[in-house]
């Protein structure tokens, strides 16, 4: 398997509701969500592989070796752990700007 086909796999999965999406902004942004393959090769062998996780304009950029047991589960758990994360910041931030506004 190529890097960017587990990528898309990802995206599509986490945008088409395949995993539990348990926050409400969690289910609001995931079409939003982009998983992008920076690493300098499509394969799962080479020795530093980056992925991204991306929405809108905040992003997570992770870094793994090729000799991790399980590396295209863990690139998985990781790209969902990072999409929760970035969702949870993107309510903050919209939280803190409704406040900001409502006080001026």
């Amino acid at each position: 398997m190529k890097i960017s086909e587990l990528c898309k796999m990802i995206e599509d999965s986490i945008q088409s509701g395949r995993y539990p999406l348990n926050q409400e902004t969690e289910k609001q942004l995931a079409g939003l969500v982009q998983v992008i393959n920076r690493s300098p090769s499509d394969d799962l062998k080479e020795s530093d592989i980056r992925i991204e996780v991306r929405l809108q304009d905040l992003y997570v950029l992770n870094n793994y070796v090729q000799n991790i047991q399980h590396l295209p589960g863990v690139i998985e758990i990781d790209a969902l752990d990072s999409f929760k994360m970035l969702s949870r910041r993107t309510g903050r931030i919209e939280k803190s700007n409704i406040s900001f506004h409502s006080q001026n």
